[in-house]
């Protein structure tokens, strides 16, 4: 079996890091039992980045190669240490790699060597139980896991950036044509599709100094999928110019320069998309006596057509220097009608596919499901195992307003609510906590049933729904003393519990005292 040398479209599967897991831990030392929390958080796990370098030239190692998975983030350790962080994998591309996902829609077009593309995102490492406590919770008896990296298949071809691109017939001088005019050595031979992968040259013509890619040939219907020329058109589509590489002194019978350029122009129509380029025609061989006289003939039919057209030899170099200052001329247009940019380093990352930190609640056949950033993410940072991380994820997913969001379109407890994608949710029984009993639970040290009576917790839920309208300059502060003045104010809502003496006026128990002036006539 032939081993490829060069490879220009590859199916690459590649894999981040998965974040390390938090640990918790308790401090113990000599004399001091309780000496707090002290478990590390996880390290964040690598991505898979990759960047244009200019010394490769093909994809063939991806080839070979075809699965890559960055380093996994280290684990946590009690000490308060932090697992480390996970290497990125940086894989090397060649310039004018376009990446595409799996339905074939384009992700990144990667020109200008050191652009990068962070393809698959490393995972959050988790956070051990002493970043996780607080006032509330002093001593937190969990951690968070390491979430999975991204994973996904990608598909990597190269287009060829080059400024000038020679297309014609097989055998029709494009090798020797490249060869003469740079220091590139293709493979040269007098049959048919000799080249089999597109070369590449640097042309000097005076102050200008340009590349030009030599395709491999073209025949009638390549566009198609017959002969080679069909793998290799995409290599064109960067190219600012054109050259038509014409033989004059081809042997095959009924063959002429005229129709082998019409045949080549439809099949570059059929292609799409290089319509704008400009042309110019090199009528090759004309060292050979049939060539010249070929040449002769057909040269004026072509500059009628509106071509510019060059008679020249590659073998012996009559007409090459004419052909390459002409290609620099098209060259220095092109790139004087693109505007200056100044050189930058472009990483690109790829969009969230969940519409980022907010979260949305549809009501689906399966049930109620939940996507957002944030809510996907917690539940992957659960340890589902422990009783207290499971009501912490739920007291967070309170705070941020999915049981609210819930209950406002109508679930009812019991219903089924899924949280993440389609191909991978978490399934959960709804049960607000509202309804819930004395089995629910909240922060270590609080209980949610007396969340309500709580004067305080009152206060502050009163506070923040006024905040949003407070006069200007007015502090949190300032609303506090508003609403309290407010509900002193207030005999309907009087602003502590009531005391007062049995039996007394204030006693709403005791009996109605009799009116003034009545007695009891004997």
């Amino acid at each position: 079996m032939a081993i490829p040398t060069f490879v220009d479209q590859v199916t690459l599967h590649v894999a981040a890091g998965r974040g390390g897991h938090g640990v918790a831990s308790v401090h113990r030392e000599k004399f001091k039992p309780l000496g707090g929390p002290d478990g590390g958080n996880g390290g964040p796990g690598g991505s898979v980045i990759l960047r244009v370098d200019p010394d490769v030239t093909t994809l063939v190692d991806y080839h070979h190669s075809p699965k890559r998975r960055a380093e996994s983030g280290g684990h946590g350790a009690g000490g308060h240490r932090n697992g480390g962080h996970g290497a990125d994998l940086v894989l090397p591309v060649p310039d004018g790699t376009v990446v595409r996902d799996r339905s074939g829609e384009v992700l990144a077009d990667l020109v200008g060597p050191g652009t990068e593309m962070v393809i698959a995102q490393g995972g959050r490492g988790g956070l051990g139980n002493a970043a996780l406590a607080s006032s509330k919770r002093k001593a937190p008896g969990f951690a968070l896991l390491g979430e999975p990296g991204d994973e996904l298949e990608i598909l990597l071809e190269l287009k060829v950036v080059a400024d000038v691109g020679l297309v014609g017939f097989p055998s029709a001088g494009k090798s020797s044509l490249i060869a003469a005019i740079s220091r590139a050595r293709p493979k040269i031979a007098d049959y048919p599709f000799t080249t089999l992968v597109p070369n590449l040259g640097v042309v000097q013509a005076g102050e200008v100094t340009f590349t030009v890619a030599d395709v491999p040939g073209l025949i009638e219907g390549a566009s198609e999928g017959r002969g080679l020329g069909h793998e290799f058109l995409r290599h064109v589509e960067r190219c600012a110019a054109l050259v038509h590489v014409v033989d004059t002194a081809t042997m095959e019978p009924g063959r002429n320069p005229l129709d082998d350029l019409d045949i080549i122009e439809g099949e570059l129509a059929n292609h799409g998309g290089l319509e704008d380029r400009p042309r110019l025609v090199a009528l090759n061989k004309i060292d050979v006596p049939d060539g010249r006289g070929i040449s002769d003939i057909v040269i004026d039919d072509l500059r009628a057509r509106g071509l510019r057209v060059f008679p020249i030899s590659a073998a012996s170099g009559e007409g090459v220097r004419e052909l390459t200052f002409a290609m620099a001329e098209l060259v220095s247009a092109a790139r004087a009608a693109v505007p200056t940019v100044e050189a930058t380093r472009i990483v690109l990352r790829p969009p969230s596919a969940d519409g980022g930190d907010d979260f949305s609640v549809t009501r689906t056949s399966e049930g109620w499901r939940v996507r957002g950033a944030k809510p996907e993410r917690w539940v992957r940072q659960t340890d589902f195992s422990n009783d207290e991380a499971v009501g912490f994820l739920a007291d967070r997913l309170d705070r941020l307003g999915v049981e609210t969001e819930l209950l406002e379109q109508g679930a009812q407890e019991g219903d089924t609510v899924l949280i993440g994608r389609d191909d991978n949710s978490v399934v959960f029984d709804f049960k607000p906590s509202v309804l819930a009993g004395a089995e629910m639970l909240g922060r270590r040290g609080e209980d949610q049933r007396f969340d309500e009576s709580r004067p305080a917790a009152r206060m502050r839920r009163e506070i923040d729904e006024a905040m949003p309208d407070r006069s200007e300059g007015e502090t949190r502060a300032d609303v506090a003393r508003r609403l309290r003045e407010a509900r002193k104010a207030s005999p309907a809502s009087p602003a502590g519990p009531m005391s007062y003496e049995i039996g007394s006026e204030e006693d709403p128990d005791a009996d109605p005292p009799a009116p003034i002036g009545s007695f009891d006539e004997e």
